[in-house]
């Protein structure tokens, strides 16, 4: 004979499955988060086993019902048949990356600052010692920058190929800075290094020749997702580095598994971003269009991926309801 005190004590598990259920039907499996994913798992093993227990006791029938139609629809969750391709990867990035790059902003934010702390520096430098532009630009794009004149206007001519070309270098970069991150970060932290560095240095450059403001208003329309996404690529590779040197009370081999997933679905999530970007920097960054009206249309990208990241897939995980 089960008890009521038996049963009393297992519908808390079984509110808990039913949530997990509800919530997973509107966005899947994927809007909830790895721990959850655990729990879902023991507690569709755990009630399987209850409902074993029910079925001996004659009175347990009206349960049983309850418990086989619950594991029915949790089943139906869990083993979802493929075929819903589109819809899940409209999930991804309507509310799982968003969500996942709020949950680990820190890390974004540190590779962020790592690159402007280089770009600072790139600055001062390049300012204060001239022949160091020349030793890391090259004398083609100093003599450029000298005579007054965008080292970009060749893309004018050949759009579609520098479309492409853009594309699979923004991609390349990003990938390497995360993957950089098995290095225990010193990769991925030497690369955000020399990219900020970099862009100092030319920043410097463009400034004593006068073209300061040219060169914002070209960078500004493709520049307002490439370099987000950059900042994105240097957080995934510091998850990984976290994982693998600060595991905390996980296993490193856990917590290696844990953060690597996370850090791949943040560079996932920008690649739309890169694309989007490369085709800007291809056929719109060189177009002689006046430099407020571009670098209004970088603030409005800005703005509208400032939007995207803050706002969408907030409603995807909410607590469980009270049982």
């Amino acid at each position: 004979m089960i008890s009521l005190r038996w049963i009393e004590q297992r519908r808390v598990h079984w509110f808990r499955l039913e949530s997990f259920v509800e919530r997973s039907r509107s966005g899947g499996l994927m809007s909830l988060p790895h721990d959850e994913l655990r729990e879902l798992a023991l507690l569709y093993r755990q009630t399987a086993a209850d409902l074993s227990t029910l079925r001996e006791d004659p009175a347990g029938a009206r349960l049983a019902g309850y418990l086989n139609q619950l594991l029915g629809r949790a089943h139906n969750v869990i083993y979802r048949a493929p075929g819903e391709g589109v819809g899940r990867v409209r999930r991804f990035y309507a509310e799982t990356f968003p969500r996942v790059f709020r949950e680990t902003a820190a890390v974004t934010n540190v590779a962020f600052l790592a690159f402007l702390g280089a770009a600072i520096a790139g600055w001062l430098i390049a300012v204060t010692d001239p022949p160091f532009q020349r030793f890391l630009l090259g004398p083609e794009m100093m003599d450029s920058i000298s005579q007054g004149e965008m080292w970009t206007h060749e893309i004018l001519s050949i759009k579609p190929l520098a479309a492409s070309g853009i594309m699979t270098n923004n991609l390349a970069v990003c990938f390497t800075v995360a993957a950089a991150g098995i290095t225990a970060g010193v990769g991925t932290v030497l690369m955000l290094l020399q990219n900020g560095l970099l862009l100092g240095v030319v920043a410097a450059a463009c400034w004593q020749g006068g073209m300061l403001r040219s060169l914002c208003a070209f960078v500004a329309p493709h520049g307002a997702l490439e370099l987000p996404a950059v900042f994105i690529a240097g957080g995934a590779g510091l998850l990984i580095a976290r994982g693998l040197l600060f595991p905390g009370h996980r296993p490193r081999r856990v917590a290696l598994a844990e953060d690597g997933r996370r850090a791949v679905q943040l560079v996932l999530g920008i690649l739309p971003l890169l694309v989007v970007a490369g085709v800007i920097e291809a056929f719109v960054s060189p177009e002689p269009i006046p430099d407020m009206i571009r670098m209004a249309m970088g603030c409005v990208v800005f703005l509208v991926l400032a939007v995207y990241l803050g706002l969408c897939g907030r409603g995807a995980v909410t607590g469980a309801p009270a049982p």
